[in-house]
């Protein structure tokens, strides 16, 4: 039985309830791109809120990360990956979650427990060592010479403040050397395969800690990483997850999988990580910006790998290797076969964009490095690539790699912000700050964010600052970091004080200066990077609010009307979320 099947019904069981998968691009969650583990859509029901299906859930999520796109091709790394999970909310605690853990391994999972070891929380000056975790093992039949003790990697929060705990993490001797008496988790032959959280604790502003009085259980382990341990396998992509896939490359190029390791993992993972992408409800194409961005830049990686092995790149190749991946993955995630034709599009269609441009990229790659004097690829020549021949400044890094070249990534990056801003420029009736359009009560919503953001500082504390906005016709929603969720009272303070600025007529001034010089005067702002070396600072009345912002803003606050928060919530991890309206006055 599948690792998933065996997973979940041996949960089920014992009382949990399975919940369906999240979507790989986040729902409520501005910070990241995608999903990135399987506790992240769950964080507002460990944080206080409740869910429908109950206190004790168990799944299977779709997980995606990026920032190991470097490492995708060496024997363990994925961008798109499985975690099993199940979680207490206010219910079980330690001493199941730990004894369930040991029972799945051992008598599910068969795995001997001599080639077991685990780590606990050791302690520090405010939290004691995690005794509790620590004799269970053992009674558990764990020896006390592999259970190690550590701080700073068996203690989990999500940010600065908030709920908190120790783990108890879980490792399998993967190695064919000699079993050791004692257990060094420094020593890489031994691999984590599962993570027990236990949130007891709750982070105040000040540093101290307290007890939570519902504590929770998260716990995670990873399908591909677990899978290729059950099967003895060194390789991941040797396991029976990827073999299928694997093998239908070596078919297609004619060569075998050893001597093009490589490649042909790339061109797997990142196939696989473009079909759920694809397939999500959020829609997502190829593009310049955020996960389509993403999706194009492993497309088009895909594409490269693929040329490497001879594979002919105007063959269906793409579209056989994506079909092997949906039938599967469909029976768990059935998106990927009501959005097969969706997928199959989008692979095609991007293959056919980077395909008319990537043959003379490559010959203009080749024929100026060629001109070379030194080994650095500069700012000019890297642009080109990017701008006339759609290569990111990835790929050019890449290729410069493999020619033992070096890239003026910083010449680049002056060069793709000057090329921004006259692009934004040249937007005729388009404005900056990430509104959708230029209408009169969206620039009211605009300038009453500032206002929420001003109020916020007064009811919750000078600390809260904007993590993201989001502006239509009909509402706004305003995300701040706060690690709390706010009373009734809060919401109400809030909501009075903006409406006294409004009924108060404050004037909205504008100037440009330099960014250092708006900094320096206290204008605040949310990524700092983004904004160009002049900067558009607007003021609401008597220095109540100062930000840089690209506008537009109303002239008075007056022009407002009634300011009425609708729903407060979390948003993500120490982020929460205001959706507000205005109203005319005389509504």
């Amino acid at each position: 039985m599948n690792l998933k099947d065996l997973y979940i019904n041996f949960f089920i069981e014992k009382g949990h309830k399975q919940i369906p998968s999240a979507p790989v691009v986040p729902e409520n969650d501005p910070s990241v791109l995608f999903n990135t583990a399987g506790m992240q859509p769950l964080i507002p029901y460990l944080m206080g809120e409740h869910h429908p299906y109950g206190t004790r859930l168990c799944d299977y999520q779709k997980c995606i990360r990026t920032n190991d796109l470097d490492n995708i091709g060496d024997t363990y790394h994925h961008t798109f990956f499985e975690m099993l999970g199940n979680w207490s909310l206010g219910d079980y605690f330690k001493d199941e979650a730990i004894e369930w853990s040991f029972e799945f391994l051992t008598q599910v999972l068969n795995i001997p427990k001599e080639r077991l070891a685990v780590t606990v929380f050791a302690g520090n000056d405010t939290i004691p060592f995690d005794n509790v975790a620590h004799d269970k093992w053992l009674s558990l039949g764990i020896p006390e010479e592999r259970i190690a003790r550590t701080r700073d990697d068996n203690f989990w929060i999500a940010g600065e403040t908030g709920p908190c705990g120790p783990d108890t993490e879980m490792f399998y001797w993967r190695s064919d050397d000699e079993l050791p008496s004692k257990f060094d988790p420094e020593d890489d032959r031994w691999v984590e395969i599962w993570n027990d959280v236990f949130m007891q604790y709750v982070k105040k502003e000040d540093g101290t800690v307290e007890e939570l009085p519902n504590k929770n259980v998260d716990t995670g382990m990873g399908v591909e990483r677990t899978t290729a341990i059950l099967e003895g396998k060194k390789d991941n992509y040797e396991s029976s997850i990827w073999a299928p896939i694997i093998s239908l490359i070596e078919s297609i190029s004619n060569l075998p999988y050893k001597g093009n390791e490589v490649s042909m993992r790339i061109i797997a993972d990142h196939l696989r990580t473009s079909v759920f992408i694809s397939a999500d409800p959020a829609g997502i194409k190829p593009s310049n910006t955020d996960q389509g961005y993403i999706l194009r830049r492993l497309i088009r990686r895909t594409i490269r790998h693929a040329k490497k092995l001879n594979i002919d790149i105007n063959s269906n190749w793409e579209e056989q290797i994506a079909k092997k991946i949906i039938d599967m993955y469909k029976k768990y995630y059935k998106e990927l076969a009501e959005n097969e034709k969706v997928v199959l599009e989008v692979l095609s269609n991007e293959k056919a964009k980077f395909n008319r441009t990537l043959e003379k990229g490559l010959r203009e790659f080749s024929k100026m490095t060629n001109k070379l004097t030194g080994n650095v690829i500069d700012k000019d020549l890297a642009f080109r690539l990017y701008d006339t021949y759609g290569f990111p400044i990835e790929l050019t890094e890449e290729l410069a790699h493999d020619a033992n070249l070096v890239v003026d990534i910083e010449g680049f990056k002056e060069k793709f912000k000057a090329h921004q801003e006259l692009s934004r420029t040249a937007s005729a009736g388009k404005f900056k700050g990430g509104l959708a359009g230029n209408s009169e009560i969206e620039t009211k919503y605009h300038t009453a964010t500032h206002l929420l953001n001003a109020a916020l500082k007064i009811v919750v504390g000078p600390d809260v600052h904007q993590k993201g906005s989001n502006i239509t016709d009909e509402r706004m929603r305003f995300d701040f970091s706060c690690d709390h969720k706010l009373s009734d009272e809060e919401k109400h303070q809030a909501e009075e004080i903006v409406n006294n600025w409004i009924k108060e007529g404050l004037e909205v001034r504008v100037e440009e200066m330099s960014k250092e010089e708006a900094i320096a005067s206290g204008a605040e702002c949310m990524f700092i990077e983004k904004y160009p070396d002049i900067v558009t600072v607007y003021t609401i009345g008597d220095g109540i609010s100062k930000e840089l912002c690209g506008g537009p803003h109303v002239k008075n606050t007056n022009e407002l009307g009634r300011f009425i928060i609708k729903k407060e919530e979390a948003s993500s991890a120490g982020v929460r979320r205001i959706k507000a309206i205005l109203e005319d006055n005389n509504e």
